[in-house]
């Protein structure tokens, strides 16, 4: 739009160029855009000085992406609590990758995100991204995901666009948990049962043993063991990862309390 009289208002482009005489405005319109360094540019012929002006479109052409996907790195099955891992975020076919915003999440909460500012194609390109991760027990079967942001600035849509992967829901094996208190006193009415109960959380689902002076050794892989008599037991959960005991001590009741 020209705020003097003009001789010749205009866009230069490869398509839609498009000229008028004395109209002070002149609109650039195509039905599809598809060249990715389309450089449109707005020219000013006038009938005062200065006589010529010109000024380029600032256009950003873009792409969401075809596929977003997310995996693990040279490891399938379950992950070992403490060691360190690695997840892949790979992203088909995005345009203009300099606006590109990554970010990664664990459930709702964002972990990391990375951009792509020192790559310059317009084109559509392939990108990916690497995050290191060390579970713990707390993230057995927590979601990882990632998500691709355009971020094209107030001129831009809103809001920006955006592309989630697919959840990686992540399992992650630990020994049985320690028992608290590793010690425990129980009383016992003479000629009564009572049940001692062992369970543990663990992955892969602890497998128990119980043990005792008095007593075989057990191996039914039972959380659960009925007593009835005084004396110590022991349990031990174990998976492949590790063990943990505890131990009963009971005791038979005072007659007359």
């Amino acid at each position: 739009m020209a705020s003097r009289p003009v001789r010749v208002l205009g866009w230069e482009s490869a398509i839609g160029a498009s000229y008028t005489q004395r109209d002070l405005s002149v609109q650039w319109q195509v039905d599809s855009l598809i060249d990715w360094i389309e450089e449109p540019i707005c020219y000013g012929v006038f009938f005062t000085a200065p006589r010529q002006c010109e000024e380029k479109l600032n256009l950003v052409l873009y792409k969401t992406p075809d596929s977003i996907s997310i995996s693990l790195v040279n490891h399938t099955g379950a992950m070992v609590e403490g060691r360190e891992y690695q997840l892949l975020c790979e992203i088909q076919n995005i345009a203009p990758v300099q606006y590109l915003t990554l970010r990664w999440y664990r459930g709702q909460t964002e972990v990391y995100n990375n951009t792509f500012s020192e790559l310059s194609p317009a084109t559509p390109v392939q990108v990916s991204s690497t995050l290191l991760i060390t579970p713990s027990k707390a993230e057995d079967g927590a979601p990882y995901s990632c998500e691709a942001a355009l971020e094209l600035g107030l001129e831009g849509p809103q809001p920006s666009p955006r592309v989630k992967s697919e959840p990686l829901n992540i399992n992650v094996h630990y020994p049985p948990d320690s028992f608290e208190p590793q010690q425990e006193f129980v009383e016992l009415e003479d000629g009564d049962k009572i049940t001692l109960n062992c369970s543990v959380g663990g992955n892969p689902p602890p497998l128990y043993s119980w043990s005792s002076l008095h007593l075989q050794e057990t191996d039914d892989n039972q959380a659960l063991f009925t007593a009835s008599s005084s004396g110590s037991y022991t349990c031990t959960a174990y998976n492949l990862l590790g063990k943990s005991s505890k131990e009963f001590i009971i005791k038979l009741k005072s007659k007359g309390v």
